[in-house]
């Protein structure tokens, strides 16, 4: 567990990483509840968004695998570098097509370069909304990130959390899953 020094508390490092592009974004307002609860157990949070980040494809050149380090220049290293360090990681995304977004996607293909090193990640989290309020809505999603999950030994899926039936931007107000996802959040401690 990472250590910071506060009246010698140690303090989970809480990374949220929000995928969706839209403003008043669902998934994302599901993100500030995860991280107002972690927040309020004493946990390092970043909630980091992906709008305006610039994250390319990879090119599938593996060259990440023997210098840890990705050819491409562009924002990745840096949210890299978050991943790497955080004892926790959530993502939040919305779900198009029974699936997780593109941009989440690639943000996974890209953290190549963290598989077989050192990171410090255990316990990984998955926040979700949709249109549709099927609960099997995530699974897909769901099994999406426990491929990525599968090829980290240390890593675990902690909890998912589900919110169905918003579609316009802020439709979540008032949603049952923003008290769960803050709940969900004070259980870093």
């Amino acid at each position: 567990m990472n250590e910071t020094t506060n009246n010698n508390i140690k303090m989970k490092k809480v990374l949220i990483i929000s995928t969706s592009l839209r403003r008043e974004s669902n998934s994302h307002a599901m993100a500030e509840s995860f991280a107002r609860g972690a927040r309020e157990t004493g946990c390092d949070v970043e909630l980091l968004t992906l709008r305006g980040k610039d994250i390319r494809f990879c090119i599938g050149c593996l060259s990440c695998q023997q210098s840890g380090k990705c050819v491409i220049a562009d924002d990745m290293p840096e949210i890299m570098k978050k991943m790497h360090d955080a004892d926790a990681i959530c993502f939040a995304t919305p779900i198009y097509y029974y699936e997780m977004s593109g941009q989440m996607k690639t943000l996974l293909d890209r953290s190549n370069p963290l598989f077989g090193g050192d990171y410090r990640f255990t316990d990984i989290y998955l926040l979700t909304s949709a249109a549709e309020d099927d609960p099997a809505t995530p699974a897909r999603t769901v099994a999406g990130l426990e491929g990525w999950i599968e090829c980290f030994d240390r890593a675990r899926l902690a909890s998912t959390l589900f919110a169905g039936g918003v579609t316009a931007p802020g439709e979540i107000d008032g949603h049952p899953a923003l008290a769960k996802a803050y709940s969900l959040g004070l259980t870093l401690a």
